[in-house]
């Protein structure tokens, strides 16, 4: 590793531990040229399959769309960063365990909003009129008792096929 001050090769690792749930891997290293310590971290890179849209398309994954597309849902709402960071983790990790090349855009939606509904009621409802394209009360009235009579049960709610 590159000392960032004095940019000599040689650095020895003075510590290592887990951080961010164990995910990544904390360094505190010390330059043997100038003796400055620093702190590196260490992750796993991890190719995201490729998302396949609704007309066939095939994009690059990209976690920022998937945030604002949540954080937009969310908007004015009282929901704490940590738990929308962990929904998103939880995508990710989804994403990442199915060991596919590929996954439909679709399949993303639909877990954004199993994990929109258990942050968010509002949200809920808001993320699914854009994804599910709604074209009139009708629908949100569908989605609304759905979630009033059982929770549980609103996910195909409001479907276009």
């Amino acid at each position: 590793m590159r000392c960032p001050f004095c940019h000599t090769q040689d650095t020895r690792v003075i510590d290592s531990r887990l951080a961010t749930e164990g995910d990544q891997v904390r360094r505190r290293r010390e330059c043997v040229g100038c003796a400055e310590r620093f702190t590196t971290y260490e992750s796993a890179e991890l190719v995201m399959p490729r998302v396949v849209k609704r007309d066939g398309t095939r994009v690059v994954f990209d976690e920022a769309r998937l945030r604002s597309g949540m954080m937009r849902a969310l908007e004015k709402r009282p929901v704490a960063t940590e738990a929308v960071e962990a929904a998103l983790n939880r995508i990710r990790q989804r994403i990442q365990s199915l060991g596919e090349g590929e996954v439909a855009a679709s399949a993303i939606g639909d877990w954004v909003m199993e994990e929109l509904r258990e942050l968010d009621q509002v949200a809920y409802v808001r993320f699914a009129s854009v994804y599910r394209s709604f074209q009139d009360v009708s629908a949100f009235r569908e989605v609304i008792e759905g979630l009033e009579g059982n929770p549980e049960s609103v996910g195909d709610i409001g479907r276009q096929s």
